[in-house]
């Protein structure tokens, strides 16, 4: 009898370590900020759409791209005025410039999108100019 509760314990743990990953990730949930829940959506929508994850853009690589717009800002130029928007996968920020544009519809502080085009760096950051895209439907 003084084994049991040892076996009762063994039994536990070995029921634990074989529950699905359904509740591991209930519990993640109620353990992650924010910020680490958004973060880890956004990565699975990456794979989901087949796209490259931002973290692994390389200059000069011709990616596609998809996560949700952090900020949209119009930059008057003296030369060219350009839109430029920070789209964060949940890896890493790309920012999207439009050369010549005030504004853009849909393009939106908070609009998921998935955009195509070349990597370049700009101030050490990933950058991609006058890039394809496709709004995602608004929520």
């Amino acid at each position: 009898m003084a084994s049991e509760p040892d076996d009762t314990r063994a039994a536990a743990k070995g029921a634990a370590e074989s529950r699905p990953n359904g509740l591991r990730r209930m519990l993640r949930r109620f353990t992650a900020s924010e910020a680490e829940i958004e973060a880890e959506e956004l990565q699975r929508d990456v794979a989901r759409h087949g796209c490259q994850p931002a973290r692994e853009a390389e200059r000069g690589q011709l990616v596609s791209v998809t996560g949700r717009l952090r900020t949209v800002v119009y930059t008057p130029r003296t030369t060219v005025p350009t839109l430029e928007a920070d789209l964060y996968d949940g890896s890493d920020v790309v920012t999207l410039v439009w050369l010549g544009r005030r504004q853009i519809a849909g393009i939106e502080p908070g609009r998921a999108l998935t955009a195509r085009g070349r990597v370049a760096l700009r101030d050490d950051r990933k950058v991609i100019y006058n890039p394809y895209y496709e709004l995602e439907a608004a929520p």
